[in-house]
């Protein structure tokens, strides 16, 4: 270890020569409003093997830091921490081994890495890779803005990834020991109402005007980081491209016509929309297919990881009753729910035919079980089962139809299909029951 980097670490962990300083230093590192986040507990669930590390992955000013040093506060543990936007960090982190030495050396075996920032280390995934196979005695936590295959180099073994999205809804309305079911389900709503506009960035909640908020994260987060990261020839391009992205939310993608268009290159439109997703801006969501013929299976359909970032972009703040979008607002946001669940409810598909039957969203929480998804911004008691629907069920079986809608709840049957009808508020809680 250099003394440069001695002392680094001796200035950036000042709780290391008194370890009972650290719970109370680690607050610091906490927003003003700190909304916890139900993330917390899987993280932690982690850290009980000293051979591993564990990425947190997510958009900017999604609170990834924030949960960490929360945890780690509420833990007591000692706490190396690294920031991989320092230079000294950055050419410390290219030798793996000598970096294992130098944190054994540095940090006791009851201790846990905190690497924030990996995404700016040159070459992450051999570091982490590195560590763990160095048999480091200490767990890693990394947290990073990129995706979990870039920062992990490829590389699984014994290293875990996470993504930490925007606020869920029930993280927004938390709660409240005792509370009448009638007062819950109105807060709930409330809070559907300010995340459709606003989404679930933790800033949009605590910030005096969360349009501000949002358009500066837009500009900053998003656009500049962007075209500086990844070096965009054509800034003004990837702006226009980003805007046609926000206008067309739930829809299929099509490269050719959206390079139509832009006037540009069907491959340019495929490079930045995958800088999109990297950046966790866009999720796409590919096809389910079960080997019907009538079946389009190619082009996936496109959602933005926040509300309140693609309104930024297109739509603006309105109200609800006054918005041409509000299909587009709502299904997005029942994206959002499920995409937080991902490690527990698996991966997401959509479905649709060459007669023009779709279905929002396929669910596969364990195999053979069947979770259909369709969404309806109408604000309707009890809406009739679209014909898709019918199609779907009668093709597949599934064993949950459900129809996520702005109304009242309801159940059904149809064959051997457990039909129901979920208020877009009680969303977040079936899906805990599921």
């Amino acid at each position: 270890m250099t003394p440069d980097l001695a002392d680094l670490w001796a200035r950036t962990n000042p709780w290391h020569l008194e370890p009972g300083r650290l719970p109370r230093l680690a607050r610091r590192f906490l927003p003003a409003k700190w909304v916890p986040r139900t993330a917390t507990a899987r993280l932690h669930s982690r850290l009980g093997d000293p051979h591993s590390a564990h990425l947190v992955v997510g958009p900017r000013q999604a609170g990834k830091r924030a949960l960490v040093w929360a945890l780690l506060a509420d833990l007591k543990r000692p706490v190396l921490a690294l920031d991989g936007d320092d230079l000294l960090v950055q050419a410390w982190s290219t030798e793996p081994q000598q970096a294992a030495q130098d944190i054994e050396s540095w940090l006791p075996q009851d201790g846990i890495v905190f690497l924030e920032n990996a995404h700016a280390l040159r070459e992450p995934g051999r570091l982490l890779q590195g560590l763990v196979e160095s048999r480091l005695s200490q767990p890693i936590v990394a947290t990073g803005c990129a995706s979990a295959a870039s920062l992990s180099g490829g590389g699984a073994h014994r290293i875990t990834s996470m993504t930490l999205g925007p606020l869920r809804l029930d993280e927004v309305a938390r709660p409240i020991e005792q509370e009448p079911p009638a007062v819950r389900r109105q807060r709930l709503r409330r809070a559907v109402e300010g995340m459709l506009l606003f989404g679930g960035y933790p800033p949009a909640w605590t910030s005096p005007d969360p349009r501000d908020f949002l358009l500066e994260t837009l500009e900053t987060s998003v656009l500049r980081e962007a075209s500086l990261r990844f070096r965009i020839d054509k800034p003004m391009v990837f702006r226009r491209l980003l805007r046609l992205a926000a206008s067309r939310v739930g829809k299929f993608v099509n490269h050719s016509e959206w390079a139509r268009i832009l006037d540009i290159a069907s491959t340019t439109v495929a490079d930045y929309l995958e800088i999109l997703v990297e950046s966790h801006v866009l999720r796409l969501v590919r096809p389910f297919s079960g080997g019907g013929r009538s079946e389009l299976t190619r082009a996936p359909k496109l959602y933005f990881v926040d509300n309140g970032l693609r309104n930024a972009l297109v739509g603006g703040f309105d109200p609800l009753e006054r918005r041409v979008d509000l299909q587009a607002l709502v299904e997005n946001l029942v994206f959002t729910e499920l995409s937080s669940r991902l490690d527990r409810l698996g991966d997401i598909r959509c479905w649709r035919t060459r007669n023009g039957a779709e279905i929002d969203f396929v669910l596969e929480p364990e195999p053979g079980r069947l979770v259909a998804i369709a969404v309806k911004a109408t604000p309707e008691s009890r809406p009739r089962l679209p014909r898709a629907g019918r199609s779907f069920i009668q093709a597949y079986s599934p064993t949950t139809f459900w129809m996520v809608t702005r109304g009242e709840p309801f159940e059904d049957r149809l064959a051997n299909t457990l039909i129901r009808g979920i208020p877009l508020e009680l969303l977040s809680q079936a899906l805990e029951d599921l």
